[in-house]
């Protein structure tokens, strides 16, 4: 991509499906961003068309870039204190708890999002997987590989750690296509190793050297 998309371009890209990148534009915006390498048409029908990983980068530029626009009169102390809800609920984004956020809603509406967004990544895997398999991560979740696993556990019911309230984890590693997940208790922990399990992830407890805690170390599985 040589030039920046335009912004009729953008205001497609920004109303993509959060989770599966689905795009709804006229046939020549949608060619247009094929074009450039941000979209694809899926070859199966209704053909469809997607965000390819540059395009994702392209959404998520855009929401990062709204949610820490200064206001006009300046930021408030509050918004000081909670960045991360800011950018996830004002700019309308969806993003899986993946632990330790302030605030942590588990009502009705919030179990309804975390659905809707499951069921979306499935739609997706059907989609995007070989021979449209539903029982593994796509290239999406390999992308993305903090919010995939939080998605599956928070789909499945598990608790996100509040700022001050126990819970699952999620947490990035050095290795290219792991997370580290840890918990309060080894039975919570076996229960999200569980959970990952059966949403195609490989698996394996492990305990750090210094601390002697115990901590999952997932990684989307490819067959």
């Amino acid at each position: 991509m040589t030039r920046p998309p335009t912004a009729a371009q953008r205001r497609v890209i920004d109303a993509a499906d959060p989770v599966t990148g689905r795009l709804r534009g006229t046939e020549s915006q949608l060619a247009a961003l094929v074009k450039r390498e941000l979209a694809f048409r899926h070859p199966r029908p209704p053909h469809d068309h997607f965000l390819t990983p540059a395009g994702h980068r392209v959404r998520e530029e855009t929401a990062t870039a709204a949610a820490s626009a200064p206001e006009a009169a300046g930021p408030t102390r509050e918004h000081a204190r909670e960045p991360a809800r800011e950018s996830s609920e004002s700019s309308g984004v969806f993003a899986a708890r993946v632990g330790g956020e302030e605030g942590v809603d588990a009502g009705p509406s919030r179990i309804r999002e975390v659905h809707s967004a499951w069921q979306g990544l499935l739609e997706l895997r059907r989609m995007t997987n070989p021979h449209g398999a539903v029982d593994r991560p796509c290239a999406w979740e390999r992308t993305h590989l903090v919010q995939a696993a939080a998605l599956a556990l928070e789909a499945a019911g598990h608790r996100p750690a509040g700022a001050d309230t126990e819970g699952y984890r999620v947490r990035a590693t050095p290795q290219p296509e792991a997370v580290a997940v840890r918990g309060p208790v080894a039975e919570a922990l076996r229960e999200c190793a569980a959970t990952l399990e059966q949403a195609g992830w490989q698996v394996g407890e492990h305990t750090e050297p210094r601390t002697g805690a115990r901590y999952l170390l997932a990684s989307p599985r490819r067959t």
